[in-house]
């Protein structure tokens, strides 16, 4: 008997085709009537581009105001190492001065102007305590003497060279006039009364050349003021000076 023929089964190609994939996502939810929900998708958040902006270009007049305050900055601590080189090689001291005698040679009033004739002769001395700077003495000097708010005589110093570590004295002649000469004496005369002494100031004005080594410098001025107290003012007398101090500015 013949062996019993095998029948295959044939696909249908017409035939509808079934999905094989669930249209649903497993996990979406269903409604009460078994429909599937879909859930309508999240809106996105949109991030705003932020543009920048380009670099503003300085300004002519803030680069000349960059290079003048660097060039500024630059020149002042040229001038600092400057100084400061000069005076580590210099080692400069300030001069010293001292009034060491007093003499009135004419303190007399006159009958007919009411107006008193000054004349004083003063010593002083000057010191240059300096190693390696020597001082001129030039031109334009101005020395007075006052009491109180009044001057009684004037003057001026010599022109002159004080080399290194040098000590000069100076004898200058004062004289000069003044008005109202018996409320002046009168003043004196009291002062004499309340404290046995008299205040006296002396005001120099001198401007000097320094020398720094070969190097001679520009012109600057001294100002020295020396407070003095003396026992008297009479003509032709010893004064004795019973207090003397001197203070020394300098000024361009």
């Amino acid at each position: 008997m013949s062996d019993h023929q095998r029948i295959y089964p044939v696909h249908d190609v017409e035939a509808p085709q079934r999905p094989t994939a669930p249209l649903v996502p497993s996990n979406a939810s269903k409604s009460d009537m078994g429909d599937p929900m879909v859930h309508p998708p999240l809106p996105q958040r949109t991030i705003p581009v932020m543009h920048s902006k380009p670099p503003k270009k300085r300004s002519c007049c803030c680069k000349f105001l960059c290079w003048t305050f660097s060039i500024l900055l630059i020149l002042i601590i040229a001038i600092a190492i400057t100084v400061g080189a000069l005076y580590l090689a210099f080692r400069p001291k300030l001069p010293k001065y001292s009034v060491d005698k007093l003499s009135i040679t004419q303190f007399q009033a006159s009958n007919n102007n009411n107006s008193l004739q000054v004349t004083f002769n003063v010593t002083i001395t000057a010191r240059n305590p300096n190693k390696k700077i020597g001082i001129y003495y030039v031109g334009g000097s101005h020395i007075s003497a006052w009491y109180m708010d009044t001057q009684l005589c004037e003057g001026s110093l010599p022109k002159f060279y004080q080399g290194h570590r040098n000590t000069t004295v100076l004898n200058l002649p004062l004289t000069g006039q003044t008005q109202d000469a018996t409320g002046l004496e009168n003043k004196v005369q009291q002062q004499l009364q309340q404290t046995n002494n008299i205040p006296l100031n002396l005001k120099v004005k001198q401007p000097v050349r320094i020398k720094l080594g070969k190097l001679k410098l520009f012109k600057i001025n001294f100002r020295v003021r020396c407070r003095l107290v003396v026992d008297s003012l009479g003509a032709n007398n010893d004064i004795r000076i019973s207090s003397n101090s001197c203070k020394f500015r300098l000024r361009l």
